[in-house]
């Protein structure tokens, strides 16, 4: 029998101005679906990550005059990727009908008779004099807004823009897309009588580690924006309002402003991380250096689901051993009652909070949050003849199983998971270390280092690679791994946590600021 062929669809979705926590929710579940995603220059390339593994690609960059991906080839595109079939994802930046062509890209569509949806998004126009401290609306300053193309199309035989009604409005007037016209603009606007002091800000790559803001009046920003070399993608706001950035300017006093962080660490783990870094002001650049998988058989941990009762300790040394445990603990239809006769470790707060979603409270949570504690914690309540168990990862330390059989225990070491060294855009990420992108790099266990140090060529490739980059490392262990391959270790907190290294590298940056005002001074 054959089967109905599957009915294609095109999503036009915006990405929002360039930090990813702007994009929508039904943008994120559009990605998720997607067979097809059609992206541009200004659409994150960090919110690819949303669409499934499998899901084709196509990058259609639309970037400065010359330079544009002809439109009837994307429409084109977008046609033939449906009607083959396929959910196709149209990522534009901003907002698609927002001075984004989304509007004849869902023509094309529609005369196709192929089936659409337009996700709006965060448009530019707001989101981004928003991040410079500049409300575009304001009470007592700005009733009225007005959005204008900082270009029109040069095909049209005559030139749309009424300037005498734009600078006759006491209200707020956004340009997008103009800074290559702004000398035009500012011209326009004096000699149809704009006053000379109206204040300007221009703000280049808004809401992101980049966001650059240039204030002044139509008097002066044109030499201003010059001496400053602003060049696109910038938002031009001319109004009142732009007077109150001064008091309202919140996203560049962030701590961590301006900075891009790369976080090596798993994406299965890396979300606590990035979300609290993402909270001081800092840009993420996602490049996981461990994958984790399931190891290479589930036999030994099946067997030793079915005789726990021969252990006394049970000792959880990463929050990724604990829920493989327990899925192959409830496939072997046990609950948490399996464990009435044991008494639990967890190497620290966070695999403790993992047990804790399961019901369980560990017994033991060392305050050394590595084998170390955990041994001197042990010690303390005493292991001699006990029987202990150690789901971890299949290549770990020894210290911990070795330490513990010297104290007398009888210790089972068990694989519940793999981490493996996963593909990565490498040449774009060494580009950014070229470019002195990257103000530093984090790693969160030795596994990560030695990942980090083969993906990107060893010793010699990458010491001279992070030489402007600050290394963080989340605890001695991983420190020392860093150090014998030859980095200097700048940052390390004194809590082997998350949470703990973020403030570190805040305060490092703070005091690196601090240090450069007083030389100054």
């Amino acid at each position: 029998m054959t089967k109905p062929k599957r009915t294609g669809k095109v999503y036009l979705v915006g990405a929002g101005p360039g930090d990813p926590g702007l994009l929508t929710l039904k943008g994120k579940e559009c990605l998720e679906a997607a067979d097809v995603v059609l992206y541009d220059y200004l659409a994150n390339p960090v919110l690819l990550q949303y669409a499934p593994a499998t899901a084709q690609r196509i990058y259609v960059g639309r970037r400065g005059r010359g330079q544009y991906q002809d439109q009837a080839d994307i429409n084109r595109l977008l046609i033939e990727r449906a009607k083959e079939g396929n959910v196709v994802v149209r990522l534009k930046g901003g907002d698609p009908f927002v001075f984004g062509r989304g509007g004849e890209e869902a023509e094309a569509v529609a005369a196709a008779e192929v089936d659409f949806e337009v996700v709006p998004g965060v448009t530019a126009a707001v989101a981004v004099p928003a991040y410079a401290g500049i409300p575009v609306t304001h009470r007592t300053l700005a009733s009225t807004v007005t959005f204008v193309t900082g270009h029109e199309d040069p095909t049209k035989p005559v030139a749309l823009l009424e300037w005498p009604k734009l600078a006759s409005t006491s209200g707020t007037i956004v340009f997008m897309m103009g800074m290559k016209n702004l000398p035009s603009i500012v011209g326009q606007l004096l000699s149809e009588g704009r006053q000379p002091g109206t204040p300007v800000a221009a703000i280049r790559w808004g809401t992101k580690a980049g966001q650059q803001t240039i204030v002044g009046t139509l008097g002066d920003i044109v030499s201003k924006a010059e001496a400053a070399h602003l060049e696109p993608p910038t938002v031009i706001v001319v109004g009142e309002v732009v007077r109150l950035r001064g008091q309202l300017n919140w996203f560049e006093t962030k701590p961590l402003f301006g900075k891009r962080i790369v976080l090596t660490r798993a994406r299965e783990q890396v979300r606590e991380f990035s979300q609290l870094l993402a909270a001081y002001g800092a840009e993420l650049i996602e490049a996981p250096t461990i994958q984790i998988v399931p190891p290479a058989s589930w036999q030994a941990i099946d067997d030793a689901v079915t005789r726990l009762n021969a252990y006394r300790w049970l000792i959880f040394t990463s929050v990724n051993g604990v829920r493989p445990f327990m899925d192959r603990l409830h496939a072997a239809g046990k609950d948490a009652r399996a464990f009435a006769n044991l008494r639990l470790c967890a190497i620290g707060p966070r695999t403790a909070q993992e047990l804790e979603t399961y019901g369980l409270i560990p017994d033991v949570v060392p305050t050394a949050f590595q084998a170390e504690g955990v041994i001197a914690a042990l010690t303390h309540v005493g292991i001699h003849g006990s029987r202990v168990l150690i789901p971890r990862a299949e290549v770990a330390r020894e210290i911990l199983p070795e330490q513990l059989r010297e104290l007398g225990a009888i210790v089972d070491v068990i694989p519940v998971y793999r981490t493996i060294a996963p593909s990565m855009d490498v040449a774009s990420l060494t580009q950014q270390f070229h470019d002195g992108q990257v103000a530093a790099v984090t790693f969160t266990s030795s596994s990560t280092v030695r990942n980090f140090m083969e993906l990107f060529g060893g010793r010699d490739a990458v010491r001279p690679l992070l030489a402007g980059a600050v290394v963080a490392c989340i605890g001695p262990i991983t420190a020392r791994t860093a150090e014998e391959y030859g980095l200097t270790v700048t940052v390390m907190p004194a809590e082997n946590t998350v949470p703990a290294l973020a403030e570190a590298i805040v305060r490092h940056f703070k005091e690196e600021v601090r240090v450069a005002v007083s030389t100054r001074s």
